[in-house]
């Protein structure tokens, strides 16, 4: 079991992973990509940068520092966090206990731009797959996303809807495909619905509506499904948080104490995703005490 693992390889989870390091924690950093800093084109914000940096290049940095002092680094995409006394981390590499989970992924990312979804969000319109199944018992649901992620979700609906069906959006599937769960690669013109979501309409195929013309038939763009669960790309910190039952904040940030801790025990988050000034300090000292606060915790354990 590990002591400490820390999601995202960014300014505060390899800050968080200096710290924690240095507390003979042995920490492990799960690793899904650069993130927002690679939108970065100069740093010069940020103390002790002579020169400015870019942001690939002040992540590059910060992993190889993290190496340097033996911090290990894994390469792979989380798809959820389960446990109870401990947490289970499940990636695309496996699982993973541990006794403290620091969530250092970024901000949450924004849904996507189709129309009806924040319009229907809470009317239909999920995050969570884990957190909202039980609401959606032998109904037609939809998860929206191409990658493992969306497969996740889509596993998790399966136990209690009565049909899953996984909407692209145009995208290429990233996933492997599972015999009870139907993949449609059309792109979405909106999410529909009067109160509550009813289902959601696909652009029209103008060659498929030709051919149904031709034969008498009608063309259908409407898929039904009461409820629509957004899980795009891959899963980020307040996502996990979400799942995980983690309070948030109004503004949909992850709700964090000056310690870093979440309002579950040995939950801890740092950087962007707890909210106010998105900058590369704050995530650094946030990290810096999120690693500091979770070696606390694991020695407290003993």
């Amino acid at each position: 079991m590990e002591k400490v693992i820390i999601i995202g390889a960014g300014p505060a989870g390899i800050s968080a992973a200096l710290y924690a390091v240095r507390g003979n924690l042995d920490p492990l950093v799960i690793n899904n990509g650069i993130g927002a800093l690679e939108k970065a084109e100069k740093i010069e914000n940020y103390y002790g940068l002579e020169h400015p940096l870019s942001g690939q290049e002040l992540y590059d940095t910060g992993i190889a520092q993290a190496k340097a002092l033996g911090v290990r680094i894994l390469d792979a995409q989380v798809l959820g966090v389960g446990g109870f006394d401990t947490f289970v981390v499940k990636t695309t590499e496996g699982e993973f206990e541990t006794q403290s989970l620091i969530l250092a992924t970024g901000s949450k990312r924004a849904a996507p731009k189709i129309p009806g979804i924040k319009e229907f969000e809470g009317k239909g319109v999920s995050y969570c797959a884990i957190c909202d199944a039980f609401f959606y018992r032998g109904k037609d649901v939809a998860v929206l996303g191409n990658g493992d992620f969306a497969m996740h979700e889509a596993k998790e609906l399966s136990n209690t809807a009565s049909t899953v069906t996984i909407y692209t959006n145009g995208e290429e599937p990233e996933f492997t495909p599972e015999e009870n769960i139907s993949v449609n690669t059309m792109k979405i013109q909106s999410v529909e619905g009067d109160d509550l979501v009813s289902g959601i309409r696909l652009e029209p195929d103008v060659q498929a509506e030709e051919i149904k013309a031709e034969a008498g038939q009608q063309a259908n763009d409407f898929c039904p499904a009461e409820g629509v669960f957004i899980a795009m790309g891959t899963a980020g910190s307040t996502e996990i948080a979400r799942q995980m039952g983690a309070e948030l904040t109004e503004k949909g940030n992850i709700k964090v104490n000056e310690n870093m801790e979440t309002t579950i025990p040995g939950l801890y988050a740092a950087g962007d995703c707890t909210g106010g000034l998105l900058q590369v300090a704050k995530a650094v000292y946030e990290g810096a005490q999120a690693g500091i606060n979770a070696g606390k915790y694991v020695r407290s354990l003993k």
